[in-house]
């Protein structure tokens, strides 16, 4: 396996610099619109939701519909970016979930908002694991784990950012005969599609095609992919991805991890939808409750990274994991028993930040143990499952539990259970997952 030293050789440093540089802004940049657009019905509900009179429970079920067809798409998308290539299935993803994102401003009831959801979700299937997939072709296993953590700071940087441009893009309501909400998806729907026209221009499949890396530098790169045992360079194509998923529907510690998975989703998820409709039941305007709504994830930025450099230097990942789903249960709790703005604010944002500090421990972690012939489908299927069950379902039964009971904070209690499930499976996992692990990198 290929870890870097302490002193790599200059013909490393450079290789890797130039692969960071070419690679890595555009993927981030690319996955702050996937997020924004995904979670921008969260604000665009503050007017979309009386505008067009859908009830509580039709919004939570219309907003789970996204979840729903990417699952169904998730796996399929994978095998078709290793069939076709990252350059140009990255890109149909972004083209389509751009246009699609925009074309939300024409909604016009229930109906056409739920039909709408479920097509933004199949369009944007596949981005995030395909997006890991992208990276195991051009990054040595021992640079994974930096690169995954800061790959996924873009997902609290999308509504930190967002939620107040998104209060400002509410406030444009009127012009031009457009409500704010419309020009919320339009204006933040549109530049998707503009970067998935960059990717075509500046993405490269694999190393051995990439003219802009010097010779020298390029065969450095093949060859310590090659040396890896998870399929970094693997040329197999779509049969054996096919073949190891159908492997993986098997083995019950990877459908451990999935649950697992899902309470993190499910935090994230729940609270880019209903967060703003919360924070405005305290009494603040729509550009106020953008500005409240961006301050968790501001933090949660931050110490994402302060948590995965963490598990990084200790290379502990299992209570990294454990620990952040812990948080997030804590804080929901905390919640329930929460009256003022204040409080509420401090304990979303322990959740939040136990959200995202997730993720980088637990997508190294299941990168680095899966096989060549499971790799794909793997990172898929854990991803697929997690958004269905924590995304879909939570955010539909968030949406029942405050229609029948209109409180926010018992509505936030049953993500809380599933977070600390998923925390107890990673903790019992010490041996077994070793032993399950091992024999399905082997495979």
């Amino acid at each position: 396996m290929s870890i870097p030293s302490d002193r790599p050789s200059a013909l490393e440093k450079s290789a890797m610099r130039r692969v960071v540089r070419r690679i890595m802004p555009l993927m981030m940049i690319s996955y702050l619109f996937a997020i924004l657009d995904r979670a921008n019905v969260g604000m665009a509900s503050l007017q979309m939701v009386q505008d067009l009179h859908i009830s509580k429970q039709a919004f939570g079920f219309g907003a789970s519909l996204f979840f729903i067809s990417y699952f169904l798409m998730e796996v399929p998308s994978n095998m078709a970016l290793q069939r076709f290539g990252a350059r140009m299935w990255i890109a149909r993803i972004m083209i389509t979930w751009g246009l699609i994102s925009a074309a939300m401003a024409f909604v016009e009831g229930e109906t056409s908002f739920y039909i709408m959801r479920f097509v933004l979700g199949a369009a944007e299937a596949g981005f995030f694991p395909g997006v890991l997939l992208f990276l195991t072709y051009w990054l040595p296993s021992g640079y994974r784990g930096r690169y995954i953590a800061l790959f996924g700071i873009s997902i609290p940087a999308a509504t930190f950012l967002g939620s107040p441009i998104g209060g400002i893009l509410l406030s444009l309501d009127g012009l031009m005969g457009l409500k704010g909400w419309q020009w919320l998806f339009i204006l933040e729907g549109l530049p998707a599609a503009a970067l998935g026209f960059t990717c075509l221009l500046r993405l490269t499949d694999r190393p051995e095609e990439a003219k802009w890396l010097p010779e020298a530098e390029r065969q450095w790169l093949v060859g310590e992919l090659r040396k890896n045992s998870d399929g970094g360079t693997d040329r197999s194509g779509t049969k054996r991805g096919w073949a190891g998923f159908l492997s993986l529907l098997r083995n019950r510690y990877l459908w451990a991890m999935a649950l697992a998975c899902s309470g993190a989703s499910a935090a994230g998820s729940v609270l880019s939808v209903w967060q703003p409709q919360f924070l405005k039941s305290f009494g603040l305007t729509d550009f106020q409750t953008g500005l409240v709504n961006a301050v968790p994830y501001g933090l949660a930025c931050v110490l994402m990274v302060l948590w995965g450099r963490h598990s990084d230097r200790s290379g502990e990942r299992r209570w990294h994991t454990a620990t952040a789903l812990m948080l997030i249960t804590l804080g929901f709790v905390g919640v329930f028993f929460a009256h003022s703005l204040t409080a509420t604010v401090i304990l979303l944002s322990c959740v939040l930040v136990g959200a995202y500090s997730f993720k980088g421990p637990f997508w190294a972690l299941s990168s680095s143990t899966l096989g060549a012939a499971q790799i794909a489908a793997g990172l898929a299927m854990i991803n697929a499952t997690s958004n269905l069950m924590g995304g879909g379902l939570m955010v539909n039964v968030y949406g029942s539990v405050l229609e029948l009971s209109g409180s926010h904070g018992l509505a936030l209690l049953p993500v809380a259970i599933v977070s600390l499930v998923g925390a107890l499976l990673v903790l019992r996992m010490k041996t077994t997952w070793k032993i399950s692990m091992e024999t399905m990198r082997h495979a």
